[in-house]
C-alpha cells in the first residue's frame, strides 16, 4: 500500500506540530515572482495576451475574436450536457438560492439613536463583480453554482464568469448550463492569473470589474494579493483542504471514505483525519486501498500524493480535547464532525469555515447543493473571514438624519470632543457659527 503520511501528534515536538499548519499555498514566493510578468503583458497587451497565454498556460487554442462565449454556445452546451446532469444542476440552484434569500440584508434600517437622531445602514449592490471558476484539474459547474447565485441574489448588475478555455477554445458545458441556469450569461474563456488581470484591467473583450471572488490555485491566489491594490480580490480562497474529525463513535472506514473528498482535488489540496482513537486510525488506514480501488486513476494518483505528503494524512492525538484544539489551530476549509453525537463537539470548535455534522453530511452533500456556500476561505483565514455569501456582493452605507430638536445635545457633545482633539473646523461647523446660518 502507498505510505500515507501518520503523525503520532503528541511524540511532535513544537516544530513539528507547526508544520501539520501549513499549506501548499503559505509560501508563494514562486508564484509571485512568475505571475508579475504576466499580469504587465495583459495590462498593456489586452487581448493579444489572453491568447498567447491560453496557448502557453492552458494549451488551447481561442479563435481571434471568440474570448467570450457566445448565445450559441450556450444553447448547445445544454444539448451537449446529459439531461440528469442538467437536472442535478437546477436542483443544487434552487437549494442554494434558498438559502442565500434568507441570507440577503434587508435594503435599509434606520433607529431612532436619541430622540430626534435617526442612524442606520443602506445596502446596495456592488456594480460589477467577476467570478472565476477554475477548470485546471476538472469541471466545475458547482463552483458556477455557488458563485452565481448569491451574486444574482444580492442584485449585482454586471456580472462575468471568466473561466480557463477547454484544450478546443470552448467552455466546459456544465459550466454553461449552470451559468445560464444561475442568470449568468458572460462567460470569458480565460484562466489563471491572466484572468485576474483581465478584470482588474479591461481587455478589448473584456470588461474590468471592481472585484472578483472565486477559488483558484496559487497562481491565481498570486495574482489576486499583487493585484489587491487594483481590484477587490474578495475571500481568500485557494487550493482545497479539509479535516475529518473523527470520535470513538463511527468506523475508520468512513472517516477514509470522507479524507479522499477534498484530497482528489489535486496535489495542492490539504486533507487529515484526527482521531484521539487509534482504532478509528488503524480502520482509516485499513479502509484507504479499498476506497482507492473505486476510484479513477487520476483522481488516485492526486489523492495518494496528498495523504502520503505534507499536507496530509492521519493525526492520532492523546486526546477529544486535544483533537479540538488542532482543529481550531488549522482553522480549515471544510470540517466534518464524524460521531453519532456532533453536538457534542460543536460547541468546542470556533475555528472553521464550514461544519458538516454527523455521519450523513459529507463534503460531497455540502459541495453539491445543500445550500450553504461551498466557496470557503483556505490557509487558516477561517479565522477571521466566512463562507462566499450575499454580504460579499453588496457594500453598506451608513444613514444619520437628525432633526432640529436634536441637534442642540449632538452639537454640544462634538463641539466638546472636538475642542480636546484640537480640530478647529470641526468644532466651528457645530457653533453659533451654524446656529446664525440655521435661523437665516
Amino acid at each position: 500500500m502507498t505510505d500515507v503520511s501518520f503523525h503520532d501528534f503528541a511524540k511532535l515536538d513544537e516544530a513539528g506540530r507547526a508544520a501539520l499548519l501549513k499549506r501548499s499555498e503559505t509560501d508563494l514566493t514562486f508564484f509571485l515572482d512568475k505571475v508579475g510578468p504576466i499580469i504587465e503583458a495583459v495590462k498593456t497587451e489586452g487581448d493579444a495576451a489572453l491568447h498567447r497565454f491560453a496557448r502557453e498556460l492552458d494549451k488551447a487554442e481561442v479563435k481571434p475574436g471568440a474570448l467570450k462565449a457566445t448565445e450559441a454556445e450556450f444553447d448547445a452546451a445544454f444539448k451537449a450536457v446529459e439531461p440528469e446532469v442538467v437536472e442535478a444542476i437546477r436542483y443544487g440552484i434552487e437549494n442554494i438560492r434558498r438559502f442565500h434569500e434568507e441570507q440577503k440584508p434587508e435594503a435599509m434600517w434606520l433607529k431612532e439613536i436619541r430622540p430626534g437622531a435617526f442612524a442606520g445602514d443602506r445596502v446596495t449592490p456592488i456594480k460589477s463583480v467577476a467570478l472565476y471558476i477554475p477548470r485546471g484539474k476538472g469541471a466545475f459547474p458547482s463552483v458556477t453554482m455557488m458563485t452565481a447565485v448569491p451574486a444574482v441574489v444580492a442584485g449585482v448588475p454586471d456580472l462575468a464568469i471568466v473561466t480557463p478555455p477547454t484544450p478546443d477554445g470552448s467552455v466546459d458545458a456544465a459550466t454553461l448550463v449552470a451559468a445560464r441556469l444561475a442568470g449568468v450569461e458572460t462567460v470569458y474563456k480565460v484562466g489563471g492569473a491572466q484572468a485576474v488581470a483581465a478584470v482588474a484591467f479591461g481587455t478589448e473583450t473584456v470588461k474590468p470589474a471592481l472585484k472578483i471572488v472565486g477559488p483558484g490555485s496559487p497562481w491565481v491566489v498570486a495574482a489576486k494579493r499583487l493585484l489587491s491594490g487594483v481590484i477587490d480580490a474578495g475571500l481568500p480562497a485557494g487550493p482545497s483542504e479539509a479535516i475529518i474529525f473523527a470520535d470513538d463513535t463511527v468506523h475508520g472506514g468512513l472517516a477514509a471514505l470522507d479524507v479522499l473528498i477534498e484530497a482528489e482535488h489535486g496535489p495542492d489540496s490539504s486533507a487529515y483525519i484526527v482521531t484521539h482513537s487509534r482504532r478509528v486510525a488503524e480502520e482509516a488506514l485499513a479502509a484507504l486501498p479499498e476506497h482507492w480501488a473505486r476510484m479513477t486513476p487520476q483522481r488516485v494518483e492526486f489523492s495518494k500524493k496528498v495523504l502520503g505528503g505534507a499536507f496530509g494524512g492521519i493525526i492520532l492525538t492523546s486526546s477529544v480535547e486535544e483533537s479540538h484544539a488542532f482543529v481550531n489551530a488549522y482553522a480549515p476549509e471544510h470540517l466534518e464532525i464524524l460521531s453519532t453525537d456532533p453536538y457534542a463537539h460543536l460547541g468546542k470548535i470556533t475555528e472553521a469555515a464550514e461544519i458538516l455534522m454527523g455521519p450523513y453530511t459529507p463534503v460531497s452533500i455540502a459541495n453539491f447543493g445543500l445550500g450553504p456556500n461551498a466557496v470557503l476561505p483556505t490557509s487558516r483565514w477561517a479565522r477571521t473571514w466566512g463562507p462566499l455569501s450575499v454580504f460579499d456582493f453588496v457594500k453598506r452605507a451608513s444613514i444619520g438624519y437628525v432633526t432640529a430638536g436634536a441637534y442642540p445635545e449632538l452639537a454640544h457633545t462634538a463641539r466638546v470632543l472636538a475642542r480636546y482633539e484640537g480640530f478647529s473646523s470641526h468644532e466651528q461647523a457645530v457653533s453659533s457659527v451654524r446656529d446664525a446660518y440655521l435661523k437665516g
